[in-house]
């Protein structure tokens, strides 16, 4: 049964960057779209990005401004989320998840992480 593993949350400040990733145990990514979601305290939560199975990645309006990007390394069994230029408003729960269909609205992914949190403050 696959297991999500996020990491690399912490606090930044505003203007910095940090690398969150997900590690996948109990099966292999490369069957998978992948997904980025966060939520912010009181708000719904949001799509990010998403990278589907052969590479191609989903870019949700909401969010990343161009200031986020995907990536995924197969061999390592892992997605990762680079997120540059950070904001106070990018504060929040980051969570990934899997779904063995095309990447969609957090509905339709069936297999979430337990999240890392990533504060942004001065």
């Amino acid at each position: 049964q696959l297991q999500l593993v996020e990491s690399g949350g912490g606090l930044v400040q505003p203007g910095g960057s940090l690398n969150v990733s997900c590690t996948a145990s109990g099966a292999t990514l490369d069957g998978y779209a992948i997904g980025w979601f966060r939520q912010a305290p009181g708000k719904e939560r949001e799509a990010v990005l998403c990278i589907n199975r052969h590479g191609g990645i989903i870019d949700y309006p909401a969010s990343a401004e161009g200031r986020f990007a995907i990536s995924r390394d197969n061999a390592k069994n892992t997605v990762y989320l680079q997120m540059n230029s950070l904001k106070a408003e990018d504060t929040g729960i980051y969570y990934c998840a899997a779904t063995y269909f095309c990447c969609g609205s957090p509905d339709e992914f069936p297999c979430w992480g337990q999240g890392t949190q990533v504060a942004v403050s001065s």
